[in-house]
């Protein structure tokens, strides 16, 4: 028997689970389900393309912007991440042009070897560079991180050494989940630019 207040603690499941897109299907659709119909989805994909581990973010956003979907505003693809460089700004142009924004901030971390392959949901923000000790703004209303290597020892060589098939492989599952989410949570889109 689950308890009532499991859904506001963090799911953590392992990226070869059976139903593991049935779980995260479930949880994005519980937290999202009750959002004002005035709030704009904006999706935040975090990472670079120069570094297998930390790409999992920009995989995640090329994959979602093949849907065209008026449902989200989408920031963070291979052909234009959101990386250290840029994040401020991102942040900074998202409160000036998105309407009551509800961000979903989606990265890569890296996290103990037994949790390898880990895609977490929760609530609150992702915290960028946190793995590679990097000062970055938090990121997010709620987030969508995934586990690609082990933490707590030469963390660029580690994200630079990680498996391609394991981030595409979690890219997908995620991209997926969380497009399902919003789709079955779809309000009337509302536009992102803020009126003059």
């Amino acid at each position: 028997m689950r308890l009532a207040g499991m859904k506001d603690t963090p799911l953590k499941v392992p990226y070869s689970e059976p139903n593991v897109t049935g779980l995260l299907v479930n949880r994005l659709t519980y937290l999202l389900d009750n959002l004002p119909s005035d709030r704009r989805l904006v999706v935040v994909c975090v990472g670079t393309d120069r570094s297998t581990g930390d790409s999992l973010g920009p995989l995640v956003g090329t994959s979602l912007s093949k849907y065209r979907s008026p449902h989200f505003e989408l920031y963070g693809t291979l052909e234009e991440p959101v990386h250290a460089m840029n994040l401020d700004d991102t942040l900074q142009a998202i409160n000036r042009f998105v309407r009551k924004p509800f961000v979903i901030g989606i990265d890569a971390c890296l996290g103990q070897s037994a949790s390898v392959g880990c895609i977490q949901v929760g609530t609150g923000p992702v915290r960028p560079g946190a793995g590679v000790n990097k000062e970055l703004p938090p990121v997010g209303d709620i987030h969508i991180t995934g586990i690609v290597n082990v933490g707590g020892f030469m963390e660029y060589f580690v994200l630079q050494n990680t498996r391609l098939h394991l981030v595409i492989r979690m890219a997908d599952i995620i991209s997926h989940s969380l497009f399902s989410a919003i789709a079955k949570t779809v309000r009337p889109a509302i536009p992102a630019a803020t009126p003059d």
